[in-house]
């Protein structure tokens, strides 16, 4: 049915571990740059990658990637009474396309300037198999036969292990065993795997067996790039041709001459954060005076480069870090608990300039958040909330829910303290900790 409707010339099949995974390409999706369908046992996940046509300026690599889980995929009807349709994307679809957005944004060159944005759709899910590796491996695709430029293709695997590594375990076999572990990586100009994204949960594994599972995902991995570039090489549109990046050696040497022995001299002394902040500030007066507005963002990258540099070559050739600390040695921590009066626990962790205070409520069982995502439908005993407010950082910006990186870096916490919590049956107390 699926080679009818997509054709013989637009679907191509490997095995990865024990299934086979049908890739489709230029099917739906017209108007994108680039699309691609992933299938692995009965999980379908579709991806688009569409790139504007004009130039941006925004001081980032303006990208933007969004996983979507639709309850449709798992036979569900979403939401309330009221309203059937899906809302907000879930925290497991926001960390999905946190996933996504770490592993293929280093492999776009840095001179493109163009917004681009991936929409990775689960379309169907089948209970077994995880649409969170196959979107990662659906977004590469699309951008692999788009003609964004892209230095891909990437590959991924998800590695669980029980008596022995297994690739792409289910849901059955992931919480039985002692590691879930999600890697990627790509093959490198040398022929050579380089991994460059992890993500998992380990049981108290040593250093070893970690190491073992990276070694272990290698191979499917590389199947999974070989794979792309056989299918770009027969449905891969042409490359978009990106100018090269601005290169003035004329303005480089004049800012390395305005600032460097500057830069030395800082280094040398207390404080440099805030004495750096301000050599920042004259920089920016002289180039300001120097050059033109076409020139002016060029010339500040370039103080950045040094900065970087010079900090780089103070720790690998001196040991010596900014704050005067050597290799060695962790700035001083302190904690404190106990501080707010009527809460059922606080804690203050404090280490340099940054402050973090949690807060601790129990609550009775009944008190569980109810999960109804597209694959979970349970309740939750415990939860890690993290915030991260713009007074933290000395910001004045609008104030709203959680953000994704709030999201990750508290389901970091999450994922840490978890195992530590005794079970349900010691322990019955719903825990909401906010960081």
């Amino acid at each position: 049915m699926e080679n009818q409707v997509f054709g013989e010339e637009n679907t191509f099949k490997i095995n990865i571990g024990e299934k086979e995974l049908t890739a489709s390409v230029n099917n739906l999706a017209e108007k994108t740059n680039g699309e691609a369908m992933i299938r692995y046992g009965d999980t379908v996940v579709f991806a688009t990658a569409t790139m504007t046509s004009e130039d941006v300026d925004k001081g980032f690599f303006p990208l933007s990637v969004s996983y979507e889980e639709k309850f449709y995929a798992a036979g569900k009807i979403s939401g309330s009474r009221y309203t059937r349709r899906e809302g907000k994307p879930s925290d497991r679809a926001t960390l999905i396309s946190r996933m996504i957005d770490r592993a293929i944004r280093p492999k776009f060159p840095k001179e493109l300037n163009k917004e681009i944005q991936i929409i990775v759709t689960c379309l169907s899910w089948d209970e077994e198999n995880d649409p969170g590796v196959l979107g990662m491996i659906a977004s590469s695709l699309a951008l692999h036969v788009s003609d964004i430029p892209w230095n891909g293709p990437l590959g991924a695997a998800r590695i669980g292990k029980n008596s022995q590594y297994i690739v792409n375990p289910n849901y059955k076999q992931r919480p039985e065993g002692n590691m879930d572990m999600i890697v990627s990586g790509f093959i490198n100009k040398e022929k050579e795997l380089i991994i460059n994204m992890i993500e998992g949960t380990l049981k108290e594994e040593d250093e070893s067996s970690v190491i073992g599972a990276f070694e272990f995902s290698k191979k499917t991995i590389e199947d999974a790039c070989n794979f792309q570039e056989k299918i770009r090489e027969k449905k891969g549109k042409e490359k978009i041709e990106t100018p090269p990046l601005l290169k003035d050696e004329k303005i480089k040497k004049e800012i390395e001459d305005f600032s460097l022995e500057k830069l030395k001299k800082i280094f040398s002394e207390n404080d440099c954060e805030e004495k750096i902040k301000n050599l920042e500030k004259e920089v920016s007066q002289f180039i300001e005076e120097n050059y033109e507005e076409d020139k002016a963002s060029y010339a500040f990258s370039c103080l950045e480069d040094i900065i970087e540099k010079e900090v780089r070559e103070n720790i690998l050739k001196k040991g010596v870090r900014l704050d005067k600390r050597k290799l060695n040695e962790l700035r001083e921590i302190n904690c404190h608990v106990g501080i707010l009066p009527r809460t059922h626990g606080t804690g203050l962790f404090k280490r340099g300039q940054t402050k973090s205070l949690s807060i601790i409520t129990l609550g009775a069982p009944g008190e569980k958040q109810l999960m109804d995502d597209m694959e979970l439908s349970e309740e939750k005993r415990f939860m890690h909330h993290y915030n991260f407010p713009p007074y933290s950082v000395g910001e004045v910006r609008p104030v709203r829910g959680p953000g994704r990186r709030e999201i990750g870096h508290g389901m970091l916490g999450e994922n840490a303290i978890f195992p530590l919590l005794p079970d349900s049956e010691t322990f019955p107390y719903t825990i909401r900790s906010v960081s």
